[in-house]
């Protein structure tokens, strides 16, 4: 959670980021990663990167930094 909105996370070994839909289609297209698929529907905007394709703390850094871009313009949740 960042700024009270679901920004990253890690589902067994790999990075979970909310990234901007609109650059979704481009970003999907890196190696490592794809979509979010946890539900068993993709979600836009969601993505996976796998753990191999983060081997240093600049790329780590560029998923990161990806979701705390988003994350200014990204909408909180409903609270139920």
């Amino acid at each position: 959670m960042y700024n009270d909105k679901m920004c990253v996370g890690v589902v067994k070994d790999e990075l979970m980021c909310r990234i901007d839909p609109e650059v979704y289609e481009s970003i999907i297209e890196n190696n490592g990663c794809r979509p979010m698929d946890f539900t068993g529907k993709p979600m836009k905007g969601w993505i996976f990167v796998e753990e191999n394709s983060i081997r240093s703390n600049k790329e780590l850094e560029y998923w990161l930094h990806l979701a705390i871009e988003f994350n200014k313009k990204a909408k909180k949740s409903k609270r139920k």
